[in-house]
């Protein structure tokens, strides 16, 4: 297990827990009680940590190199029913964006999402989770897909931003992440929309338009990250936890602004803690909107959609 940097009286106390037991096993030393006291003050520990998390802190743990990524929850969730399908049927496959049809609970979805790497290796073959522009039209190519046979659309997001770099410029990055919104904006299946780590920028945008938009507990959602921001503004990363507060980018912060619809809770410590509870509450999530979508007409449900994202935003009218 991986400590961040506030998480280190944590990783003290696991490794004094750690110690004891090894006494215990060791010798004939009765440190039960001693144990029990740790772990009481283990638990005391990790409820003062995790609920007084600032901004940065939950960026942080929307990073951790534990924490499950799009395929972690597509493969639960499906199983063995999940068919990937590949490519854009213009320039090439995109590894950053995953796609494909799967059930749960016998119920067919279109699941598709940023997908990010778990090691150096895979990171690069996954382009860190950074799209191209032929990975949003590989998206947009399975939801129409989608559409065409009715089966609902569930889209993860979790990526650090679109891949800023000349060739996706080229290749037209703004025009397919704009088309993207546009596109889905109009389709006529239930679309559910979940944060599960990052969500920065155009690269959360283009598969980010949702009848119902859900952030995990300890993920972010911002216009552009906190290091980004910090050099733009100051010059310097130094100014990143400031940065993480001004932009209002956690899931309270969405909640507040009416940007999203409901925060899914995560256990103590993050998903990674336990990855088969945030599955499940996820799943259980998914199955629920998807019961009160399916009920509503195609056109009620592109209606709602639509006037869900014209209300997001102030502005004035001169």
């Amino acid at each position: 297990m991986e400590y961040l940097d506030f998480e280190e009286p944590i990783k003290d106390l696991n490794e004094q827990i750690e110690k004891c037991k090894n006494i215990g096993d060791e010798s004939s030393v009765d440190v039960t009680d001693t144990c029990e006291l740790l772990e009481s003050k283990l638990l005391k520990t990790k409820k003062e940590i995790y609920g007084n998390l600032n901004a940065w802190q939950r960026v942080q743990l929307s990073r951790h190199p534990s924490r499950p990524y799009t395929l972690d929850y597509i493969n639960y969730l499906t199983g063995s029913s999940f068919l990937e399908l590949h490519g854009d049927r213009n320039i090439g496959d995109d590894k950053a964006m995953v796609g494909g049809f799967g059930k749960i609970d016998n119920q067919s979805f279109l699941m598709i999402g940023t997908q990010k790497g778990y090691n150096t290796k895979t990171r690069q073959y996954r382009n860190f989770g950074m799209s191209n522009p032929e990975g949003y039209r590989k998206a947009l190519r399975l939801m129409k897909s989608a559409e065409k046979f009715n089966i609902p659309i569930i889209s993860f997001i979790d990526t650090p931003g679109a891949f800023p770099g000349l060739e996706a410029e080229e290749r037209g990055q703004g025009e397919a992440i704009a088309r993207n919104i546009i596109e889905m904006m109009s389709l006529k299946v239930p679309l559910i929309v979940i944060i599960i780590g990052e969500g920065a920028s155009g690269g959360a945008l283009g598969i980010g338009v949702g009848d119902k938009i859900f952030m995990l507990e300890n993920t972010w959602y911002s216009v552009i990250s906190p290091e980004s921001c910090s050099s733009i503004l100051w010059r310097s990363w130094e100014y990143k936890e400031k940065a993480a507060e001004a932009l209002k980018l956690t899931p309270q912060d969405m909640l507040k602004s009416k940007l999203i619809d409901k925060i899914i809770k995560e256990p103590l410590g993050g998903a990674h803690y336990d990855r088969e509870s945030t599955f499940e509450t996820v799943k259980k999530e998914i199955l629920t909107s998807f019961n009160k979508l399916n009920k509503m007409e195609a056109s009620m449900r592109v209606e709602f959609r639509r006037e869900k994202f014209s209300k997001m935003g102030v502005f004035n009218e001169e």
